[in-house]
C-alpha cells in the first residue's frame, strides 16, 4: 500500500483563496449541557486547558463529554513554536496548590483517564518536572484514575525527565510534531529531533510498564517518505502509541497550511503505522495528542482513524 504526499515547501502554502476548510474538516456543534458544566468547573478551580489555549478543534466535543486535557504551569510559554497559539512571554512561578485543584476537578468530572500537559518552562531549572510528578501523585490519591503526561522536551535534562518517570504515569507522551527537515521552522531553534528520539527511548527503557506515545501534525509540507522515516525512528526507540492529525493554522500569524490531507490518506497512513508495529494508532484529520486518549489506553485493538 502506498500513500502519495508530495514534498511541498513551507514557501508554497495553500493560497489564501483556497483556505476555506474542506468538507471533511467541518463538524456539527455538540448538544447538551456538558460543555457548560466543564467550562464552569474549570473556571471554579482556576485551571487551564490546552483545549482552550491551543484552540483545539475538538474542544466542544470533549467538553460536552465532560473531559479535558489539563495544562499545568500556567498559560504562558517560553518557546516560540510556529504552529502553536499558546501565548509566549514570561511565566509566573508554579502554583503550589495546582496539583490538588487539578485532582479534585478530575474527580468531579468523573475521569477514568487524566491527561496532563504543560507549557514549556525553560525558565525553571527542572522545566516543571516536579510539578508534573506532584500532579500525577495527587490524581492517584484523589481519583485512582490512570494518568497520561504530555510533556515538553526538558531539553538536555535527563534528570528532569527521570523525575516525571519516577511518578510512574501509565502513559508518557511527547510529540515529535513534524519531520526533521521542518523541525526548526515548526518547533523553533531550541528543539532538536535527535533529542526527541533520545527522550522517548529513555522513557521507554526506564520502566517497561510505562507506555510511550508520540504524534505528528500533517499538512506542513512533509512527504510520505519523510513521515515513514519518522515512524520507523519512533518504532526503533520503542514508541507504543501513535497519533496522526491535520495541522490547522490557529491564526494568520502562524505557519500556513501547505496541504489538507484527505481522510483516505490518513486511513492508509494509519494502516502503514500499524504494519510497523505500533500497538495503538489513531489517524485522522481531527486526531490530536490526547483526543480519545482513554480509549487508546483501554482498547486492546489498534484504533481506526478518528474523524
Amino acid at each position: 500500500m502506498t500513500v502519495e504526499l508530495p514534498i511541498l515547501g513551507l514557501a508554497t502554502p495553500v493560497p489564501h483563496r483556497e483556505r476555506r476548510l474542506p468538507d471533511w474538516l467541518r463538524r456539527e456543534f455538540p448538544t447538551g449541557n456538558g460543555n457548560q458544566f466543564t467550562a464552569n468547573l474549570l473556571a471554579e478551580f482556576g485551571l487551564e486547558t490546552v483545549c482552550q489555549e491551543a484552540r483545539c478543534p475538538n474542544r466542544m466535543e470533549c467538553w460536552s463529554h465532560r473531559t479535558a486535557t489539563f495544562m499545568i504551569l500556567g498559560k504562558i510559554c517560553t518557546r516560540p513554536c510556529g504552529f502553536c497559539s499558546v501565548e509566549r512571554g514570561k511565566p509566573a512561578p508554579p502554583s503550589l496548590d495546582e496539583p490538588e485543584r487539578l485532582a479534585e476537578a478530575a474527580q468531579r468530572l468523573g475521569l477514568r483517564h487524566v491527561v496532563v500537559t504543560s507549557v514549556t518552562r525553560d525558565d525553571l531549572e527542572d522545566g516543571g518536572a516536579e510539578q508534573f510528578a506532584r500532579c500525577v501523585g495527587a490524581i492517584r490519591r484523589t481519583t485512582g484514575a490512570t494518568v497520561e503526561v504530555l510533556t515538553p522536551d526538558f531539553r538536555d535534562n535527563l534528570p528532569a525527565l527521570d523525575t516525571v518517570l519516577a511518578s510512574a504515569p501509565e502513559v508518557f507522551n511527547h510529540n515529535t510534531e513534524t519531520v526533521p527537515r521542518l523541525y526548526r521552522s515548526v518547533r523553533g531553534p531550541k528543539s532538536d529531533y535527535r533529542w526527541t528520539m533520545k527522550l522517548l527511548r529513555h522513557a521507554r527503557q526506564s520502566d517497561p510498564r510505562i507506555k510511550t506515545k508520540s504524534g505528528l501534525m500533517l499538512g506542513l509540507g512533509e512527504s510520505t517518505a519523510e513521515v515513514l522515516d519518522v515512524l520507523a525512528d519512533l518504532r526503533e526507540v520503542g514508541c507504543d502509541f501513535l497519533t496522526l492529525g491535520q495541522y490547522l493554522q490557529p491564526t494568520f500569524d502562524h505557519l500556513p497550511v501547505v496541504r489538507y490531507v484527505t481522510p483516505q490518506e490518513f486511513a492508509e497512513l494509519g494502516d502503514l503505522a500499524r504494519s510497523l508495529g505500533f500497538s495503538q494508532v489513531a489517524s485522522g484529520p481531527f486526531v490530536r495528542s490526547s483526543y480519545h486518549a482513554r480509549e487508546m489506553v483501554e482498547t486492546p485493538q489498534s484504533q481506526e482513524g478518528i474523524a
